[in-house]
């Protein structure tokens, strides 16, 4: 009875926040053309598939590096959680667009590689590992000491201990944390416009320099983020919910 009642009040917001931009809209003095997106519908069809690539190789590295960020956080080699804590404070410490920059005008350059959607996509992966390294460390430290304690005491060794009973528990706890910051990679891929990489912003930016149709460029851009974000927002608002009543 609830969730039908969030459901009708979320449904009224919507149609609300519509019928008032449609209002807002309809009291600009501008020549609307909705055929303009229709035409580019290839550029924003190629832009979808391009921002969605990126999105998972981003996430999936993304991951990977921030599981063994978050164990070498917690380590105790102080190699490795030194070397884990620098990496966070440099990348959560700086800007996105500043590191995009760096990977693509020197790294990449000074490797002789030139391919801006893979350095765009590795940009991404490294500066969210860094977020969810801190999510990790958390997870896995929020673990009570006295079953770690109770582990090793039956035989297993460090990494018995981490695989079989630290990491199943922490993992459940940081899934909501990692998959809200799966959605900002997502949204965080347009600024790969930057280095021409043709992902939906820049497919957006190239309709409004050819036609001058900012809103008809612009508003299918909105919608179509909101097309991939809004599922992965929804997953995680239900994992939350069953992690709670577990």
């Amino acid at each position: 009875m609830r969730t039908k009642y969030s459901l009708i009040i979320r449904v009224l917001i919507v149609l609300g926040t519509g019928g008032c931009l449609v209002f807002l809209f309809g009291r600009i003095e501008y020549p609307w053309n909705w055929r303009v997106p229709w035409e580019y519908r290839w550029l924003f069809f190629r832009g979808f598939y391009t921002t969605f690539i990126i999105a998972v190789g981003a996430t999936s590295m993304g991951f990977c590096l921030g599981v063994f960020g978050g164990i070498a956080r917690t380590s105790r080699s102080v190699l490795a959680r030194e070397t884990a804590m620098l990496y966070v404070e440099f990348f959560r410490g700086t800007p996105l667009l500043i590191q995009i920059y760096i990977f693509y005008f020197c790294v990449a350059a000074a490797v002789h590689y030139d391919n801006p959607v893979i350095i765009g996509m590795f940009s991404l992966a490294v500066f969210s590992g860094a977020y969810i390294t801190e999510m990790v460390r958390a997870g896995i430290e929020s673990i009570d000491r006295g079953q770690i304690e109770a582990a090793m005491s039956t035989g297993l060794n460090d990494w018995e201990t981490m695989r079989y009973v630290v990491f199943p528990q922490a993992f459940r706890r940081i899934i909501p944390p990692v998959a809200g910051q799966f959605v900002s990679v997502i949204k965080d891929s347009s600024l790969l416009s930057v280095i021409s990489v043709r992902e939906l912003t820049k497919a957006s930016e190239i309709i409004n320099a050819t036609t001058y149709k900012t809103f008809e460029a612009y508003l299918p851009l909105a919608a179509l983020y909101l097309i991939i974000t809004y599922p992965l927002s929804y997953l995680t608002q239900r994992l939350e919910q069953k992690i709670k009543h577990d």
